[in-house]
C-alpha cells in the first residue's frame, strides 16, 4: 500500500508540474481530484477519514471571499476599474502605474485570482481601443496581483491556507508583510516599464474607450461587507466563520440571484485543494512525511531560514505551482514557526511571478487574454517576470531577516 501511495503522490505532483496529462484534456484540478479518488478507492484513505483529511476552514474562507468578490463584479466595479485605467487621460507611465496600483490593492483584499479573471478581458479591450499593446499591462496586472496579494492572509489561496493551518493573526501578518509587498509593487512597475519600454510607447490608431457602467448604490453593499470583514478579523471569531457569515448576507439580495454569485466561485480551485488534501493525508499516514522531515532536520535542511526558504519557494512555485507547493510543504513540515510561515507565504507568492506557470493568477491572465484575442505567452511573461521576481524575493528576504522573523 505504501508503494502505491508514494507512486500516486509522485504522479500527482508531476502532473502539477506539467499542468496536464499527455493525451488527455485534464488540468491540475482534475489530476488532484482523480488522485484523491484513487487513494480512497484503494483504501489508502478510508471513507470515514476523508472528511478529516480535508481542511474545510480553508475551503470555506476561500469560497466565501469569492462570493464577496462576485458582488463587486456584479456591481460593475472591476469593469469600471479596468475602463478607468484604460480611459485615463494621463501618459503611458501613469496608465502603467495605475494598473499596478489598482491590481495590487484589490488583490490584497479580494483574492487575486478573482481580480485578474474579471479585469484581464476588460483591460485588453480598453487598451486596444486606446491604441496600446496590452501585453506589458498584462505583465503588470499579473505581477501586481501576486505582489499585492502577498500583503494579507486573504490575498491568494496559498496565504489563506497558511493562515488557517498556522492560526496566524490577520493584522499581525499585515504588519509583517505589507512593506515587502509594497516594495514588490514598485519593482513590478519599474521592471515592466524598463523591459517593455520599446513596446509601451508604440501606438496604433486609437479609438476612445467606452465607459463602463458602475452601480454605486450596489457597490456600497460589498464595500461595507469588506470593512465589516476586516473588523471581524480583529476579533476571536474564526476567519472562515466571519467570511461565511458576511457572504451569506450578500447572497440574500433583491437584485442579484444567489446562483450567479455561487457560479463565480472558482470550483476547480476548490477541487484542487480538496484532492491535494487527500493526497497529502494519504502520504502522511504512511509515515513518509515524518521520515522526510526527520531527514531534513538531521541534515540541517529544515526551511526555517531565508537562505533555504527563498530558493525552495522559487523552485517549487515554478515547477508544481505555489498552491500545491504550499500544501505539500505544510504536510511535510508540521508545527512550522510563525516567522517561517510569514516567509513561506510571502516568498511563495512573490516567487510565483518568475514563470507563467508559477501561479494560478498568471495562468488566468494568459487564458483570459487569449479569449480576448491577445496572445500573452510564456516568453511575454518571462520578459519582466524573471527580474521582477528575483528583485522582489531578495527585497522580501532582506526584510524578513532585518525584522528578525527568520534567520539568514
Amino acid at each position: 500500500m505504501t508503494a502505491a501511495v508514494i507512486a500516486i503522490f509522485v504522479a500527482t505532483y508531476l502532473g502539477m508540474a506539467a499542468g496536464r496529462v499527455p493525451g488527455l484534456k485534464i488540468d491540475r484540478a482534475g489530476i488532484a481530484l482523480v488522485a484523491g479518488v484513487a487513494l480512497v478507492a484503494i483504501g489508502a484513505v478510508p471513507a470515514p477519514r476523508v472528511a478529516a483529511a480535508i481542511h474545510f476552514p480553508t475551503l470555506l474562507l476561500l469560497a466565501a471571499l469569492m462570493v464577496i468578490s462576485a458582488r463587486f463584479a456584479a456591481a460593475g466595479f472591476y469593469g469600471w476599474a479596468a475602463a478607468w485605467i484604460a480611459a485615463h487621460r494621463g501618459g503611458v507611465d501613469l496608465l502603467l502605474a495605475m494598473t499596478v496600483l489598482v491590481a495590487g490593492v484589490l488583490s490584497a483584499v479580494l483574492v487575486n485570482d478573482v481580480v485578474v479573471f474579471v479585469m484581464t478581458p476588460l483591460l485588453c479591450a480598453g487598451l486596444a481601443r486606446r491604441g496600446l499593446d496590452p501585453r506589458p499591462f498584462l505583465a503588470a496586472l499579473a505581477g501586481a496581483s501576486n505582489a499585492g496579494s502577498a500583503a494579507t492572509l486573504i490575498g491568494n489561496p496559498q496565504n489563506i491556507m497558511i493562515g488557517q493551518v498556522g492560526a496566524l493573526g490577520f493584522w499581525k501578518f499585515v504588519a509583517a508583510c505589507i512593506v515587502p509587498a509594497a516594495i514588490a509593487l514598485a519593482i513590478v512597475f519599474v521592471t515592466v516599464r524598463w523591459m517593455w519600454r520599446g513596446t509601451l510607447f508604440a501606438r496604433a490608431e486609437a479609438v476612445p474607450p467606452e465607459a463602463a457602467p458602475l452601480d454605486r448604490a450596489q457597490l456600497a453593499i460589498p464595500a461595507a461587507a469588506v470593512v465589516l470583514l476586516l473588523v471581524l478579523f480583529a476579533t476571536p471569531l474564526p476567519r472562515e466563520l466571519s467570511a461565511v457569515a458576511v457572504a451569506a448576507v450578500l447572497l440574500a439580495s433583491r437584485r442579484f440571484a444567489s446562483r450567479d454569485m455561487l457560479v463565480a466561485v472558482d470550483w476547480p480551485l476548490i477541487l484542487l485543494f480538496t484532492g491535494l488534501f487527500i493526497v497529502n493525508d494519504a502520504l502522511a499516514a504512511t509515515g513518509a512525511t515524518r521520515d522526510v522531515f526527520a531527514w531534513l532536520a538531521a541534515h540541517g535542511l529544515v526551511p526555517d531560514r531565508v537562505s533555504l526558504l527563498a530558493p525552495l519557494a522559487l523552485v517549487f512555485s515554478n515547477t508544481i505551482g505555489n498552491v500545491p507547493a504550499v500544501i505539500m510543504l505544510l504536510a511535510i513540515w508540521p508545527n512550522a514557526p510563525e516567522g517561517a510561515l510569514y516567509g513561506l507565504a510571502l516568498l511563495s507568492t512573490l516567487a510565483g511571478n518568475l514563470f507563467l506557470v508559477g501561479s494560478i493568477a498568471n495562468l488566468i491572465v494568459a487564458e483570459r487574454a487569449a479569449a480576448s484575442g491577445v496572445r500573452f505567452g510564456f516568453a511575454d511573461h518571462l520578459r519582466a517576470g524573471v527580474p521582477m521576481t528575483l528583485a522582489s524575493v531578495v527585497a522580501a528576504a532582506l526584510w524578513l531577516r532585518l525584522g528578525s522573523w527568520v534567520e539568514w
